[in-house]
């Protein structure tokens, strides 16, 4: 508890730091989403305790088993790939979707939806081929369809991964294309599309994501440790 308690604390006073070093004007309340990817539920019990409100899964059938123990006194969010066939097994349980990219994906959300169901579309800045996302010139008429065919879906924001990489260029280039590519987005006034939350910076440059912009950081390690990955 006293780890998990402290490195919270770091987290939380390194990201007040960086909102105040940030060029952004409207400057929000950062949610640290904690990732939880191989970690058991007694200690993401010990990290709600520490004042956590907000876990992210990589992969739905872990954030089912999750949710099923902890239940929904925080909010869960899916920030992995979603097969269309997994899409059943988490949409009453989330509170947003991080990894919104591709039509078949709406049309079973659409579907299986109950209620509006918050997401933020997947961009693939840099055209990684070992990431998920859209290509950046894609994404407009990607959000159009989006807001014109699935009522249900609530675009929210945009997310990126950024290179894995100590260089702070790449990594300010990345998350500043993510947000211009945001700022035109809301410039559209497109129906039922906002642009709320920028989803990006993980554990190794949550810092810089701020200081570019973001409002969800997804951080795992700088929690809870390295993970386990046996």
């Amino acid at each position: 508890m006293n780890q998990i308690k402290e490195n919270i604390e770091i987290i939380n006073k390194n990201i007040k730091n960086s909102v105040k070093k940030s060029n952004i004007k409207d400057k929000c309340d950062i949610i640290l989403l904690a990732v939880t990817k191989t970690v058991e539920c007694d200690t993401i019990i010990k990290a709600i305790e520490c004042g956590i409100k907000d876990i992210g899964e990589n992969k739905p059938q872990e954030l089912s088993r999750k949710y099923d123990i902890i239940g929904n006194n925080v909010r869960w969010h899916l920030i992995g790939s979603l097969q269309t066939n997994k899409v059943k097994s988490i949409i009453d349980k989330v509170y947003m979707i991080h990894s919104l990219d591709r039509i078949s994906l709406c049309e079973e959300i659409q579907k299986r939806a109950k209620k509006d169901i918050n997401c933020l579309v997947q961009v693939n800045i840099t055209k990684e081929e070992t990431k998920s996302g859209l290509y950046k010139e894609d994404v407009m008429n990607f959000i159009k369809c989006v807001s014109r065919n699935y009522p249900k879906i609530k675009i929210k924001g945009l997310m990126t991964m950024a290179p894995f990489t100590n260089d702070e260029d790449i990594l300010r280039r990345t998350f500043r294309e993510l947000k211009a590519l945001s700022d035109t987005i809301l410039s559209e006034n497109i129906d039922s599309v906002s642009m709320d939350y920028l989803s990006m910076g993980m554990s190794n440059d949550y810092e810089i994501a701020i200081e570019e912009g973001a409002n969800i950081v997804r951080i795992g390690t700088s929690i809870f440790g390295k993970r386990n990955l046996t």
